[in-house]
Parts: structure tokens; C-alpha cells; sequence
């Protein structure tokens, strides 16, 4: 597939943070991952973000993620964009990544910042310039501040302003503030996407035009139901989803979002539960409590007509 030929992120929509599917030996299961992947496109969300925290970047070697994006790339067919993660621990391994996902055929890219090393704002400029240097694809930079220990500040994002390829900013930070701080410093430079599950409605209000979501993994249909209800100016409708879904979109803010992204798969027939090591599946107390709150979410689904 050529550059051109792919399609392009619209950043609107549905963007489900894709899990990456592992065989019992834990070794990368490609069909999994491709069934994941296809049942999502199916169930209607307008894009695909591949290898980011939910898809365990981190724990995969190089080439399980080429590997793993080739097989993206083949399963979507077209269908929707497919924005990869770019999480390295060095500046040269991220650009690396960033130039062979244009040429495996992703649509774009969603840049974290450097892995373990907490940078000077300087850094993390350069650190983004270089990797939209080595790549032509569109960019959606990362913002998390609890998770990555880095906030990518306003002064960042308008010294960036003349990179023509970074294009959005998923923000992930859990004070909504920053949506209308970044609206009211930058104007419409970067295209917002609600980063954090459990303030992704409030984000959306406040001009976010897409969510990037960990729980869509598990229930797409309502989180496509909550982003289309909401665009056509139906908010109670939203609202009903939202409340019906917030116990479990609090779990894309804890710790062991993977494992309870990957459970609720699981519960609801759409992956398995397993995760690479340092982390471990849920276990006791807390894997039945994640497991109560999918069952009951399930046997309450709202009406979405």
C-alpha cells in the first residue's frame, strides 16, 4: 500500500486503543490480534490506535512490532486509519520506528515522549522534531502526565507549531482545564482528542474531536453510540451511556489498565485476558471486583436507539 493509498486519520471518532493478543506461551498471537482488531472495525470505530499503552509497546522487541503493524495494516484493508504508537527509550530508536511504520503502511503515528528519562522541555522539542523528521505521516502527540511522568506544556506545543505534520494532541491528563487552556492559547493549531476514559465526554464538550479510548476494547458499540450521540446533539443520550459505562472507564485511569482492559475482553468474548511480564493478569480481590463491574455492565447494556 502506498502512502497516498492509505487512509487518512480524520482524528474524529472512536479510536479504541487496541490490545496486543498473546498465545499461551506468550509469544504474539497474529491471528488474535488480527480478530481483535477486525471485530472492532466491524463494531464501528472510525480508527485504530495500535501499540500504545494497552497494546504493551514496551514490552514487545522491534520486530514483534513491525510484525504486529504489518498485520494491522493487512487486517484493516483500508477500512479505517491506523495510528501506531511510537514509544522508544531513546530518541534515534523512536525515529527508526517512526520511518519503517510509513513504509509498512500506517496512516499515522502517536509519538510518546522518550521512555524512563524525564526531559527538559528542550528535549522533548527535539525529541518530537526528530521523529516527525524520519517519518511523512501525520502526528498525534501523547500527553500523560501521571503515566509518563512529563507534561508536554503549552510553550512546547507553539514552538512545535511550525512542524506541519504534528497535527493533534490526544490529552490525558485528568484536569479538563487543559482543553480549554490549549483552545484558548493555541487556537485551532492542534486537533484535540480526549485521551483519558473517565473525563472523555467532558473532553469532547469542551472541543475534543475524538476519543482515544481503553474500554471501547471491550464495549465499542456504546463508546461509537456515546461520540454519535453527542455530535448530532443528542447529550442525554450520551449522558446515559456515560454514567452506564463510568465504573469501568475509571479503570483506564488505575495502574493495572492493561489487565482490566484485557479482562474485560475476555468476560465479553472479544480477546484474552493475558499480559507480558513485568505485568501479571489480575488476580484475588481485584480481578473479581473488575469482574463484577464488566458482568454487570453487560447485563445492563443501555438502549442505544
Amino acid at each position: 500500500m502506498t502512502h497516498d493509498a492509505r487512509p487518512r486519520p480524520d482524528w474524529r471518532g472512536v479510536y479504541p486503543a487496541a490490545t496486543t493478543q498473546f498465545a499461551a506461551d506468550l509469544s504474539i498471537d497474529v491471528e488474535a490480534s488480527q480478530r481483535v482488531l477486525d471485530a472492532l472495525i466491524r463494531d464501528g470505530v472510525h480508527g485504530i490506535v495500535l501499540l500504545g499503552t494497552c497494546g504493551e509497546n514496551n514490552s514487545l522487541e522491534p520486530e514483534e512490532k513491525r510484525t504486529l503493524l504489518r498485520a494491522a495494516v493487512e487486517v484493516a484493508a483500508g477500512r479505517v486509519p491506523i495510528v501506531v504508537g511510537v514509544s522508544e527509550m531513546t530518541t534515534p530508536r523512536a525515529a527508526r520506528f517512526a520511518r519503517d511504520a510509513a513504509a509498512i503502511g500506517a496512516s499515522g503515528l502517536m509519538v510518546l515522549p522518550a521512555m524512563v528519562y524525564v526531559p527538559t522541555e528542550a528535549e522533548l522539542e527535539t525529541h518530537f522534531r526528530a521523529v516527525a523528521a524520519a517519518s511523512p505521516l501525520p502526528i498525534m502527540l501523547y500527553n500523560n502526565p501521571p503515566a509518563y511522568r512529563v507534561n508536554i506544556t503549552v510553550p512546547v506545543l507553539r514552538r512545535l507549531a511550525d512542524v506541519a505534520t504534528i497535527v493533534a494532541v490526544k490529552e490525558s491528563a485528568p484536569d479538563t482545564r487543559r482543553f480549554t487552556d490549549l483552545f484558548n492559547a493555541l487556537g485551532d493549531r492542534y486537533v484535540l482528542m480526549a485521551g483519558l476514559d473517565d473525563v472523555a465526554l467532558e473532553g469532547l464538550v469542551l472541543g475534543a474531536r475524538g476519543w482515544v479510548s481503553g474500554l471501547t476494547s471491550a464495549f465499542p458499540r456504546e463508546s461509537v453510540a456515546l461520540v454519535e450521540a453527542l455530535a448530532r446533539g443528542d447529550l442525554a443520550l450520551a449522558l446515559r451511556i456515560y454514567r452506564w459505562f463510568m465504573p469501568l472507564l475509571h479503570l483506564d485511569a488505575e495502574h493495572d489498565l492493561v489487565q482490566s482492559i484485557k479482562l474485560a475482553e475476555e468476560i465479553m468474548g472479544r480477546g484474552s485476558e493475558r499480559v507480558r511480564p513485568p505485568r501479571l493478569p489480575l488476580a484475588g480481590a481485584r480481578r473479581e471486583a473488575v469482574r463484577q463491574m464488566v458482568e454487570v455492565a453487560a447485563a445492563t447494556r443501555p438502549a442505544l436507539g
